[in-house]
């Protein structure tokens, strides 16, 4: 049986989150910039990159950053002048040489979904893809905000499909199980995300042991500094040896 991940990201995905706008990956990309400089020079990885979002952007600092998704719809859905700088690979099986890159990008969370092995070898592995002095940007979940504010069930229309959601924290892990209503056809079906919840601590004890050193955190996009209700943990590091 595949993995949720391999099944969800797809048109009804890209139809539901649709609103994720340009505005908000110029404002994420550019901050990462001033603050990680690295960025802008030689190989940059946008992981996870979907339909490029992030990378269309950084690719106008950085004419040799290039992106890797597992989504074949996703990155079927990125503009033209992108599809030559796009990879499809499993971010746990990376197809890249040791110290080949400047920096590597996650956004929006594509981390925490595999198992706490897994998780751990996937940052030992963006320790080794790095060059000496490479960043590594990780954009993730505030674990304790979200705890506290989970929103056990909802109902939302976007793109032509009404989604039900239904939301719990099962262990140490998020799960979302969704129903989604076609609209336009009425067919329905079931999906699910399932995201490990890892602490600041956590996230910055596997970096370490990735050989990888932390150079800031910030809680938006924006820039502004990590607190107990920020909406995000975006930490950025860079390879200590």
């Amino acid at each position: 049986m595949s993995e949720w991940f391999e099944r969800w990201f797809d048109e009804d995905y890209a139809r539901l989150y649709a609103h994720r706008d340009a505005e908000e990956a110029r404002v994420a990309v550019h901050k990462a910039l001033r603050v990680a400089p690295e960025l802008a020079e030689g190989p940059v990885l946008d992981l996870a990159c979907g339909a490029g979002r992030h990378l269309e952007i950084l690719r106008r600092a950085n004419p040799l950053a290039f992106g890797m998704d597992l989504s074949r719809v996703l990155l079927g859905m990125a503009p033209s002048s992108l599809r030559p700088w796009l990879l499809r690979a499993d971010m746990r099986h990376l197809p890249l040489k040791e110290g080949s890159l400047h920096g590597i990008c996650l956004w929006f969370t594509p981390f925490g979904y595999f198992s706490d092995e897994e998780n751990r070898d996937l940052m030992t592995r963006f320790g080794a893809l790095l060059k000496a002095n490479g960043v590594l940007v990780m954009d993730y979940l505030n674990a304790d905000l979200v705890a506290r504010t989970l929103i056990p069930e909802d109902t939302v229309e976007q793109g032509g499909i009404r989604a039900h959601s239904h939301r719990a924290l099962e262990g140490d892990r998020l799960v979302k199980r969704i129903s989604l209503l076609n609209l336009g056809s009425g067919d329905v079906r079931e999906v699910l995300e399932s995201v490990r919840l890892y602490q600041p601590a956590d996230l910055q004890d596997m970096a370490v042991r990735a050989g990888l050193r932390l150079r800031r955190v910030m809680g938006t996009y924006a820039g502004e500094a990590f607190t107990a209700d920020s909406p995000r943990w975006i930490g950025i590091f860079e390879k200590a040896w």
